[in-house]
């Protein structure tokens, strides 16, 4: 079943067109991962879906509902960005708990009584509950990753788009952190849709890949599909080339581990 459905997106920004006639579909429970060099669009797709940025054509269809002139606050949908964009003078506690209660969603549902403890929930299944009265200055760059994850899930969206969040982490992080992201999403069953220029990333998350280039989509595929049947040119170089890199990377490192 189909979660979304995005019918012929364009955007411009001052004349230049950023997207192009942009279709697919998203299906329900379904980690996607859009992937593409910087610059082809996928970040305008997803502030688009979450109504941060308004389409000049096209629709979104969410559970059979277009949601395309629909408010943020009402599209229930959540994002975790790269920066974490944490409140530095709020606790870890305090962050996730000011979101119940101030979200749009959410806001006149929760007591602080009954928010700190959903806070608490969700900061315990991010790994965090020895962490929650620290400020996020006190945290490594993935623990407050997390504390925004847990932010995110706590509002319960349908579904949740992450803007290229583990970008800035080095490379153990990064790797704990895709453990517990699919983790979660099994245990959630949340629809997720993952911005990333990280070929890697993409294969080691997704259900599918949608590969972007200037704008347009490529292919839109299984990552075995991907290597094994790409759609074009475009497609199987970018698959090729980053394998490659990927292949030798580990060559060079083997090389230097055998030289100590």
């Amino acid at each position: 079943m189909d979660k979304l459905i995005i019918k012929n997106l364009t955007k411009s920004f001052d004349g230049t067109g950023v997207l192009h006639n942009v279709s697919f579909t998203v299906r329900d429970g379904e980690f996607l991962s859009i992937l593409g060099p910087s610059g082809c669009g996928k970040t305008t797709i997803l502030r688009i879906l979450i109504g941060l940025e308004s389409a000049d054509s096209g629709e979104i269809i969410k559970d059979g509902v277009n949601i395309t002139t629909l408010p943020a606050a009402k599209r229930k949908m959540g994002i975790v960005f790269q920066n974490y964009a944490l409140f530095e003078n709020m606790t870890v506690l305090r962050n996730v708990e000011y979101a119940l209660l101030k979200s749009a969603g959410t806001k006149g549902e929760y007591s602080r009584k009954k928010a700190a403890a959903k806070a608490k929930e969700m900061l315990e299944l991010v790994g965090l509950s020895e962490h929650l009265d620290k400020k996020p200055r006190q945290l490594s760059g993935g623990q407050q990753q997390r504390v925004a994850i847990a932010r995110t899930l706590a509002l319960n969206p349908d579904v949740i788009l992450f803007d290229e969040p583990m970008s800035a982490l080095d490379v153990d992080t990064r790797l704990s952190l895709r453990a517990e992201l699919k983790e979660l999403q099994k245990r959630f069953g949340t629809t997720m849709i993952y911005i990333t220029h990280d070929q890697e990333e993409a294969y080691a998350l997704s259900d599918r890949i949608m590969v972007m280039d200037a704008g347009v989509i490529h292919q839109l595929d299984t990552p075995h599909n991907l290597i094994d049947r790409p759609a074009d040119d475009y497609v199987r170089n970018f698959v090729i080339r980053n394998i490659n890199i990927k292949i030798n990377s580990l060559i060079q490192f083997a090389r230097l581990e055998d030289n100590k």
